[in-house]
């Protein structure tokens, strides 16, 4: 029996036409951001790119060190992975000699987890390893839960969880936002050392106020910034001139909304930051599912298309073996 190309994409093509029709579904809105949503805001012309939020983040969430000089002198990792779950990176044109330009100048950029608001990585989990908290919004991992599919390496439009393929038991890493010092009153490790409050935690809905009234300063004017916890004020502000921000918070909308609101001086693209749709893309792949699987009518309908085209060559086969014994 053989099935040439033809043929199965014809017959591919007239199940796809039987799914579209046989099952309607209507598509899913973006999930909302949970009301008192805690998150950070990484304000990129304030980082002084000291990496102290890195050195916190390992300490706190017990995260090995990793090396990128032949020395081995210093943890200097290069890009988050299963050992490093935050690090800073720069950007840098021509002569680098303006800080926050895009032109022979450099910049900041944090990478971590942004904590969607419709996490791709919980929905394509099929195993609820990866959740998202209903009050905090915290997308969480559990490593007891999972079974090293990494359908949320491949899911996450950020390229956030990283596997460790260099343990004899390997998980998959990220930032959880420290979620496991709240419960003693704590923060995020990040948001509690920045010297500067390039990083500061708080309640989404703060963040976004603060960095609407940071976009709204005049460039080089004074401007007082506070730092820690925005929510609880328990470290006094720093003061510094307003950069020329780039008009835009990055996180309030990308792919319905992260829990990590971003501002630069510099275009995001040029900081690494990929440019994405405002739906989620959890929300356009289980409306695909939805369709596609809704009743089992439609992959019975293509597996029916797909039977009828095998009997059909089989036939053919028959008849072409039948003319060469005549």
């Amino acid at each position: 029996m053989s099935i040439n190309r033809r043929d199965f994409l014809r017959g591919a093509l007239a199940g796809g036409t039987l799914l579209a029709a046989g099952a309607p579904a209507e598509a899913r809105p973006n999930k909302a951001m949970p009301p008192e949503a805690v998150g950070l805001l990484y304000d990129s012309t304030l980082c002084i790119g000291c990496k102290a939020c890195v050195a916190a983040c390992k300490e706190v969430n017990g995260m090995p060190p990793e090396f990128s000089t032949p020395e081995q002198y210093w943890d200097t990792p290069l890009d988050i992975s299963g050992k490093t779950l935050n690090v800073i990176k720069m950007y840098k044109d021509g002569t680098g000699e303006t800080k926050d330009s895009e032109k022979n100048g450099y910049a900041f950029m944090k990478v971590s987890c942004l904590h969607c608001a419709d996490p791709s990585c919980v929905s394509a989990c099929p195993v609820s390893a990866m959740t998202k908290d209903p009050v905090t919004g915290i997308v969480g991992y559990d490593k007891g839960a999972c079974i090293g599919c990494r359908y949320c390496v491949a899911a996450c439009p950020f390229g956030v969880p990283r596997f460790q393929y260099d343990t004899p038991f390997p998980q998959i890493s990220k930032c959880q936002l420290c979620r496991h010092r709240m419960a003693e009153g704590k923060y995020a490790a990040c948001a509690e050392v920045c010297p500067t409050g390039a990083t500061l935690f708080g309640k989404v809905k703060d963040l976004h106020a603060e960095s609407k009234r940071r976009l709204a300063l005049k460039a080089g004017e004074e401007a007082v910034f506070p730092r820690g916890n925005l929510n609880t004020g328990d470290q006094s502000p720093h003061s510094a001139r307003a950069a020329k921000y780039i008009p835009q918070i990055y996180g309030e909308k990308e792919v319905g909304g992260t829990q990590m609101l971003k501002l630069s001086a510099v275009p995001f693209d040029k900081l690494g930051q990929p440019t994405l749709p405002e739906r989620s893309y959890a929300s356009v792949s289980e409306t695909m599912q939805h369709t596609l699987y809704g009743g089992l009518f439609a992959p019975l309908a293509f597996l029916g298309v797909l039977t009828f085209v095998a009997k059909r060559n089989v036939k053919d086969d028959e008849n072409e073996a039948g003319h060469e014994k005549d």
